[in-house]
């Protein structure tokens, strides 16, 4: 793991009547196609009837013209962008998921992780219960699906599985008749709807796939809200708001979120912007040019230059062509990657002193890299500055941080780090400036366990995130 690597991107459409809905999902999941590129799929409902596709690769790849023929049209649709935290990255893992059941159909996606899955899924073997994937997304479809059997409808059921499932989950369940939203009451993961001029409601993972589809944002779905679609009805069931304090992952607005997204309110270019402006008074240093490394550190820079009086530039050119999980074959391949995707504009920085700003440093190994590129291409001084705090801890909500083993951080100082990745200097934004982000008091309102430690749930005893494709070897280790 040498960069933090994406979430999930859900999406939903309840139309009125029989349209494209298809199509509609299409262009929300490519606009969430930075949450995740393993796999993604489409499930369209035509009066009850399920149709769908679903497969590893990128959403232009999957969904050829032939595809989008096949699954016709519909008055819902969920679709879903996939990088697996939790099972393996194969074709079976792919989401939504489909479920037939005594008393109807469902299908279902899901961004995040839950802590208790481990647990849920032995409960439920041992019942009997037969797993065809090894994501936490099937454990939650079947204890929303065994609470159906008891209650009189879907979103009870829904409604009743949340007080089982614990940790994040940001939900779109689509069933013969109806759609439903449903968030943690942590709120880990965001989560809104919107509603296009024709009348349609479309729920997202980021107010950008809602702007993709030409949808009006409404509003953010509540921590611990459940959102019904239902007829010509709109109906919120609040059994679960307030039984947490909120707890947005701060890494939303770090990274993960798209910068023309409004998260829980908050801008992500402006949040970025500000955390370079903390970088800047934080780590004031003496330099000719601020760059950003693409994506992510590219609106941390121009907050950068912005508050230090320093100048931006474009440092980098980025291989549009190329995904952000872009895998290479062979050893000597996967060293060059960098090269691959990221070019150094040698007018920018030949001969200058850089400041680097980048989104996060986790191993280290791709910030060395980057600022090998920059001193190859002339760069007089490199100085590193990243906008997320060091990470030290594993997280348990969805982010591929799942041991200090690998944490640059946690096993070297300040000062080995710097000579670590040839840095001149390095400094990272600190703790105390993380709610400036969000335009809050230090510490609340959002979740920063996986940098300081303090987590607002329980976490799980057994943290091998792909537990179940464990060898014998492995799991007799661990006994």
């Amino acid at each position: 793991m040498n960069k933090i690597h994406e979430e999930c991107g859900v999406f939903g459409v309840y139309a009125k009547e029989k349209t494209t809905v298809a199509s509609t999902t299409y262009y929300g999941l490519f606009a969430l196609q930075h949450r995740g590129q393993e796999s993604c799929g489409i499930v369209v409902n035509d009066d009850g009837v399920f149709q769908y596709h679903k497969d590893g690769g990128l959403v232009n790849d999957i969904f050829t013209p032939e595809i989008m023929a096949k699954l016709g049209e519909g008055n819902m649709a969920v679709g879903h962008v996939r990088y697996g935290t939790t099972g393996a990255s194969d074709r079976l893992n792919a989401q939504p998921i489909v479920v037939n059941h005594i008393k109807g159909k469902m299908a279902l996606a899901h961004n995040g992780n839950l802590v208790n899955s481990y647990e849920l899924r032995q409960e439920l073997e041992m019942e009997g219960s037969i797993f065809h994937t090894t994501s936490d997304t099937e454990v939650i479809s079947y204890i929303i699906t065994k609470e159906r059997l008891k209650a009189p409808s879907i979103e009870e059921a829904v409604n009743q599985a949340m007080n089982r499932i614990k940790g994040a989950y940001s939900l779109v369940v689509m069933s013969s008749s109806k759609m439903i939203a449903a968030r943690d009451p942590h709120g880990f993961h965001p989560l809104c709807y919107g509603v296009t001029k024709e009348g349609t409601y479309i729920v997202a993972s980021e107010t950008c796939a809602l702007d993709a589809v030409s949808a009006k944002f409404i509003r953010d779905v509540e921590p611990g809200e459940i959102i019904v679609f239902d007829g010509d009805e709109i109906r919120t069931i609040r059994d679960h708001i307030g039984e947490e304090k909120k707890h947005l992952c701060i890494f939303e607005h770090i990274y993960f979120s798209r910068p023309d997204s409004i998260v829980d309110g908050v801008s992500v270019h402006h949040a970025r912007a500000t955390a370079g402006a903390c970088l800047a008074m934080e780590h004031p240093v003496h330099a000719d040019v601020v760059i950003g490394v693409p994506d992510s550190g590219l609106d941390a820079a121009i907050g950068y230059a912005r508050q230090s009086g320093i100048p931006y530039g474009i440092g980098f050119i980025k291989n549009k062509y190329i995904g952000r999980t872009f895998i290479a074959p062979g050893q000597k391949v996967r060293e060059d990657k960098v090269r691959i995707k990221l070019n150094v504009v040698s007018e920018t920085i030949k001969g200058k002193r850089v400041v680097m700003v980048d989104d996060s440093i986790v191993r280290g190994t791709t910030s060395a890299r980057i600022v090998k590129l920059l001193r190859e291409a002339g760069a007089a001084e490199v100085h590193v500055r990243s906008s997320a705090p060091p990470f030290l801890f594993p997280c348990y909500y969805g982010t591929d941080v799942d041991s200090q083993e690998n944490l640059i951080a946690v096993n070297h100082t300040m000062d080995e780090i710097k000579e670590i990745i040839s840095a001149d200097s390095i400094g990272y934004l600190s703790l105390d400036h993380l709610g400036m982000l969000m335009g809050v008091p230090k510490g609340e309102g959002y979740c920063s366990a996986c940098f300081d430690g303090n987590y607002p749930t329980e976490v799980p005893s057994e943290t091998c995130k792909n537990r179940f494709e464990c060898k014998l070897s492995e799991r007799r280790n661990k006994k």
